[in-house]
């Protein structure tokens, strides 16, 4: 089922790419740096593609996830922006535990930033706000059955087609099963991503994951390349890179696992 499922999306990339109409260079660069910087003010819809195998003790686990990933902002006034950024992960799962076989949603991790409209001093941009954990899982294996709640920030500057910073979220258990394991992880995520004069991207980030329950980290590095096109009156953004797990545990996948990402733009 993960292996049809891959190539049905290969192939929805591929038609995407072989339609796609290039816009106005300068424009569609704007564009591809907004992209980079997650408290800009561009609502957007992202899509994401991730497999990871390997996953569990006897490494034969695989999973498949699609995050759906919209970010909307806000203007609360001439200075300050709010830009509310959520994560649903949709699941598909193998042999993870053991023996079993899961699909459907994960929990969802929702993030607010308070951000400036103009970078500050010396061109940094920056948001800060609350993070929330919520238990939507459909499944008890795909999800904590946990409430959560935190804090979120993120740092960046942007100079000649250069974008590099790093975003974090620390979210401890509020409520929810107490026979779960309680949920208490630091998410930590530097990033540094290069835009071309042709909406062309580079990007290589670290996801990193610290279970302070366990205290495990898992660390996937992740290398991507992406394009800004316009498919008639809709403009996107589609890529595709390979991800690596430099660090693990039972619940993380192992070696090399692939990325595919299709976002869709909506400029203001």
């Amino acid at each position: 089922m993960i292996k049809l499922q891959r190539r049905c999306l290969l192939i929805l990339v591929a038609v995407l790419l072989l339609s796609a109409q290039p816009v106005a260079a300068q424009s569609t660069q704007d564009l591809a740096k907004q992209l980079s910087n997650p408290v800009a003010s561009l609502i957007s819809v992202p899509m994401q593609l991730n497999y990871d195998k390997n996953i569990g003790s006897d490494d034969q686990g695989e999973r498949l996830v699609l995050n759906l990933q919209p970010v909307v902002p806000v203007e609360l006034n001439e200075e300050w922006n709010l830009i509310s950024r959520t994560i649903l992960p949709v699941i598909k799962q193998d042999h993870v535990p053991a023996g079993t076989s899961s699909s459907g949603t994960g929990d969802i991790v929702q993030s607010l930033f308070f951000s400036p409209q103009t970078p500050g001093s010396h061109g940094w941009i920056w948001g800060v706000g609350p993070a929330f954990l919520l238990p939507t899982a459909s499944d008890r294996l795909l999800g904590s059955e946990q409430w959560g709640g935190g804090f979120t920030a993120v740092a960046l500057k942007q100079n000649m087609g250069l974008t590099y910073g790093a975003l974090m979220n620390q979210v401890w258990r509020l409520a929810g099963d107490d026979d779960r394991q309680k949920y208490n992880a630091l998410f930590l995520q530097p990033f540094v991503s290069y835009t071309t004069a042709s909406a062309l991207t580079y990007s290589l980030n670290l996801e990193s994951t610290y279970n302070w329950t366990t205290e495990e980290w898992g660390v996937p590095v992740n290398v991507a390349a992406s394009q800004v096109f316009r498919v008639g009156n809709q403009l996107l953004s589609v890529g595709a890179g390979l991800r690596y797990w430099a660090d693990s545990n039972a619940g993380t996948g192992e070696g090399v696992g692939f990325r595919i990402t299709l976002t869709m733009l909506f400029p203001r």
